[in-house]
């Protein structure tokens, strides 16, 4: 239901106006509101707000277009729906009455009820679809607005990915560079160590006569010369013990070498542990006789292997002539050996009771070339551990060493992955 505001101060055209909006039958009712005065209608529109008011030009306290000033100042902008009505037919009053703000204008004794109706349901939907308009149009704006906020942020975006990638590229360029920089030095590197191998490896080969020649025309001068001064019998000594030590530096140079220069040639076989430390003590018997050590082994967690016979021939060998070597001189050696799977790799342990290692000082150290922690504990290269670690490395293992000052050491070997066995599956 429409809410209609008659401002007029003369109450026979009040009702007129009245009863002519009200025969127009089937047409949508309208609740009407009556004010005699330009200060009466303000207050009623203050009030109720009504959907549209038929404004009387000619009032008695002032004039129309005063009181339709009045109402615009008291609605929002192009929201207010008037409809002046003139007594003159004045078409300068008409211009200025919409030019003002009214929506449509009548003239007295002009209009019949169907077209006051009509005028005045005509004037309600022009505001009603201005209001539209204007609703519709802000709701544009904003959306508008969004889309150009949007836009920004998708450029300032857009820029920094474009600026991300830019410096990904130059990233990915500076990394290539560099990756190919680095193999060009693996390269050369790889290159130089085999060099360097090959120079040892030849080295060691071509000095292994001239020494054998030394040690034949030594052994020939020791067994055809005859030395009366005490002396030179220690001089004889200490030459013999220095053949000897270059004998055992050219074959360990050789021995390790060797392991870098054939990689892979060797063929993988299922060994008997007990089988091989027979081997290698037998070897050793010498050694172990003259030391009085004992060798305990305990290979019942694991008793065979897929290993390189030579290679853990190698390995056992020297770990167990570094212990007999580095015995603590104030009890007997006794070694200890057993298999075990730990972390599901197969590791061999030796364990020994001698002069022990401080592995806070040299582990760093403990597998490089020509390093010797007991010096005066016997002869030695300083090649055995780094050979060892060399063969163990070889085969994708590593060694972890527990050693105590005094008390020994332990070597725990991690061979490879453990192989499960069908009876263990």
């Amino acid at each position: 239901m429409k809410k209609i505001l008659l401002i007029d101060d003369n109450e026979q055209d009040r009702m007129l106006y009245k009863r002519y909006l009200d025969k127009q039958a089937g047409q949508e009712r309208m609740t009407i509101y009556e004010a005699d005065s330009g200060e009466t209608g303000v207050e009623l529109f203050e009030t109720h707000r009504p959907d549209c008011v038929l404004l009387d030009y000619n009032l008695l306290d002032t004039d129309g277009l005063e009181v339709l000033a009045e109402l615009k100042q008291r609605t929002p902008l192009n929201t207010l729906c008037v409809v002046m009505i003139t007594g003159g037919g004045s078409e300068t009053l008409a211009v200025r009455a919409l030019s003002s703000g009214a929506l449509d204008y009548l003239v007295k004794q002009q209009f019949d009820p169907e077209l006051l109706y009509k005028t005045v349901i005509h004037a309600i939907e022009k505001n009603e679809w201005r209001q539209y308009q204007a609703q519709y149009h802000g709701q544009l704006q904003a959306v508008n607005q969004d889309l150009r906020d949007s836009l920004a942020e998708l450029t300032a975006a857009r820029q920094q990915v474009d600026d991300t990638n830019a410096q990904l590229l130059a990233a990915n360029e500076e990394v290539r560079l560099r990756n190919q920089e680095l193999a060009t030095a693996n390269q050369q590197l790889a290159r130089t160590n085999a060099d360097l191998d090959n120079f040892v490896y030849a080295a060691s080969h071509d000095l292994r006569q001239p020494v054998n020649n030394l040690r034949g025309l030594f052994d020939e001068l020791r067994r055809a010369a005859t030395f009366h001064d005490p002396e030179e019998g220690v001089l004889l000594r200490l030459i013999d013990e220095s053949l000897q030590n270059l004998t055992s530096t050219i074959t360990d140079l050789a021995a390790a070498v060797q392991v870098e220069r054939l990689p892979g040639t060797h063929v993988q076989e299922e060994l008997d542990l007990p089988s091989l430390m027979a081997d290698v003590l037998q070897t050793l018997r010498p050694q172990l006789l003259a030391e009085q050590a004992t060798v305990s082994t305990d290979f019942d967690a694991l008793p065979s292997l897929q290993y390189v016979r030579s290679n853990l021939r190698t390995i056992l060998l020297n770990l167990l002539a570094n212990a007999l070597k580095y015995h603590h001189p104030d009890r007997r050696p006794t070694i200890h050996l057993r298999t075990q799977v730990l972390h599901d790799a197969s590791v061999l342990e030796v364990r020994d009771n001698g002069l022990g290692i401080d592995l806070k000082r040299h582990g760093a150290e403990l597998f490089q070339l020509f390093r010797r922690f007991h010096p005066d504990a016997g002869e030695g290269t300083g090649l055995g551990l780094f050979l060892v670690n060399r063969l163990v490395q070889s085969h994708g293992g590593h060694i972890e060493v527990e050693s105590e000052v005094g008390q020994g050491t332990t070597f725990r070997i991690y061979l490879q992955k453990h192989q499960h066995s069908e009876q263990e599956v």
